[in-house]
């Protein structure tokens, strides 16, 4: 054939033309932040919203529909968060043998017991720097003697027995906790006692009714209440999936299944992220506008809202950024600035949980951490992980004892730092959970637990402020994790390698066609295969791994120098 002439040139410019276009510049920014921009003019909005509506005084169903579509987001966001902790931990602890397992939730646990507790005694420090409670604030006639009976041990044991559910099923519906009941020998006597004292009526017969009440008997009892108990579902999930990837080939094909799920649950995350603006919007709309009085409460309670958001922020772009500089020796605000979308969607549902599945596509998606160790850290650290509720408990059980005039002494200090490390390890990624807990410390210096009440008011923001603490140390974590745990990743990856490159007619070969993998599960068939590596009767050469791994190692850190 001759050369192409002039008329056979349009077609070829047509198929140049169909090429994808590569951004550059603000466009670029514009298409990578595209999400994190919708993220924050939910938020932006959701102020805007709140505070130029809140002079018309609408009626309460007017609030309640501007807050409806907000509720139907979080009820869209919770909804994915059991087939996501389930599927993540079991397709993530199968994938790595069980000593791995071991020394990841080791270095998990230890890292985030030592955070809780620096953040309680930062705030400790924080709230007898500035001393934010004001006795003008308590008024004395308001008064109770009324104690609830709270107990640090129940907490305690509450945390052991929900770890541990008897029923699976039931811990998807319900929680187990300790209540204190009459006891029931003497119910029936105190139930007519009572009836012929109310009988009686007069001034005199309340106060009769009131010595009773005191001097029933109570007995603990164990119930359940409504709400998924995530800690016991995660602990049968990383046993079924640490025990899962021991049974090689047999149980690739569980293993697939819940890879598949998690997969399907991530992509419909992104879909539900489209209707941030209006989610968010309302949910911040609408908790302002149901604030009585939000110009009073914020001046009575401003010294207890800065010295909580100094921790929070103190901890956040100093103490983390630290850490995560001298473990991970990278760029720690580039880190930060990829989690500012999940650390949004923290603040405006206040709930760790519920922020889950954002978090996890950042951490995968924009930040490239290992889905083996996001998929086994992040689960476990909504529900154990509290750092900003340990900095919370600990500055307000000290407030209100400062509003009361009490003094503390060390012994009593320390015992607010202790209990309030251990309350916030059982603390449920639930809004509003640390109120609960914070009877327990209150408790144990003996403060005054009805005062509690003075925080409801404000604790729709402050919760806001310290979940994003939560959520942001639950990913730290899982990239100091990763660090810590690099060699024996490599070494699983490499190891990986040797069982790919056996031929297939070997007994626990497999057969490879040259076809490209789906985007975001090389990880995870990496990892999977590794996992048969480790429990089959492959013979691998472990220390020439481990010895090529050093020399990476060294390598790599080398290169960081320079």
């Amino acid at each position: 054939m001759g050369p192409p002439t002039a008329t056979e040139l349009p077609p070829k410019t047509t198929e140049c033309s169909d090429a994808p276009v590569e951004l550059t510049g603000y466009r670029r920014w514009l298409s990578d932040n595209l999400m994190l921009l919708v993220t924050l003019s939910g938020v932006l909005l959701g102020v805007i919203l709140g505070l130029s509506l809140r002079p018309l005084n609408l009626h309460g169903d007017s609030i309640m529909l501007i807050s409806y579509p907000g509720e139907l987001f979080m009820r869209v966001l919770k909804l994915m968060i059991l087939p996501l902790v389930i599927s993540s931990l079991i397709a993530g602890s199968a994938s790595l043998n069980a000593k791995m397992n071991g020394k990841i939730a080791l270095r998990t646990l230890v890292y985030f017991a030592s955070t809780s507790f620096f953040n309680a005694a930062l705030g400790i420090a924080l709230v007898l720097l500035i001393h934010p409670g004001n006795p003008d604030l308590h008024n004395a006639d308001d008064r109770s003697t009324d104690r609830r009976a709270v107990n640090l041990l129940d907490s305690l044991l509450d945390l052991g027995r929900n770890v541990f559910p008897d029923n699976l099923f039931q811990a998807s519906i319900q929680q187990a906790h300790t209540v204190y009941l009459p006891k029931p020998s003497i119910m029936h006597a105190f139930n007519e006692t009572m009836n012929d004292t109310l009988i009686s009526g007069g001034v005199e017969a309340q106060r009769q009714a009131e010595e009773l009440t005191e001097d029933v008997v109570l007995v603990r009892d164990v119930q359940y209440r409504s709400g998924t108990n995530t800690l016991g579902i995660v602990f049968f999930c990383l046993v079924f999936g640490t025990f899962l990837g021991t049974i090689g080939q047999k149980g690739q094909v569980v293993v697939d299944f819940f890879a598949a799920i998690f997969e399907v649950i991530m992509k419909m995350v992104t879909c539900v992220m489209w209707l941030t603006p209006v989610g968010i919007s309302s949910v911040i709309a609408g908790k302002i506008l149901s604030v009585d009085d939000l110009g009073l409460v914020m001046a009575q309670l401003m010294w207890f809202i800065i010295t909580v958001a100094i921790g929070v922020f103190l901890y956040q772009f100093v103490v983390m950024q630290a850490i995560y500089f001298v473990v991970v020796r990278r760029n720690p605000f580039k880190f930060y600035a990829g989690l500012i979308q999940a650390m949004l969607t923290a603040f405006a549902t206040a709930s760790t949980a519920a922020a889950l599945p954002i978090t996890f596509r950042c951490m995968n998606e924009k930040l490239r951490v290992d889905p083996r160790i996001t998929r086994f850290v992040l689960p476990i650290g909504c529900n154990i992980n509290m750092d900003g509720t340990a900095l919370y408990i600990a500055v307000a059980s000290i407030f209100i004892a400062q509003m009361s005039g009490m003094v503390l002494g060390f012994g009593e200090l320390l015992t607010v730092l202790l209990t309030s490390t251990a309350a916030s390890m059982s603390s449920a990624s639930v809004p509003s959970a640390a109120l609960v807990l914070l009877l327990v410390v209150l408790t144990a210096i003996d403060a005054p637990v009805q005062d509690v009440t003075l925080l409801f008011a404000v604790d729709w923001f402050v919760d806001r402020i310290r979940t994003t603490n939560n959520m942001l140390g639950d990913c730290y974590t899982a990239a100091i994790v990763e660090e810590l745990s690099r060699k024996e990743l490599m070494a699983l990856d490499a190891a990986s390698v040797n069982y790919q490159d056996m031929p297939a007619g070997t007994p626990n070969g497999h057969s490879h066609d040259g076809g490209g993998l789906l985007e975001g599960q090389t990880e995870l068939e990496t990892s999977s295969k590794c996992a048969m590596t480790m429990t089959d009767s492959v013979v691998v050469d472990m220390s020439a791994v481990m010895n090529n791994v050093n020399l990476n190692l060294q390598q790599e850190h080398s290169n960081r120098r320079v």
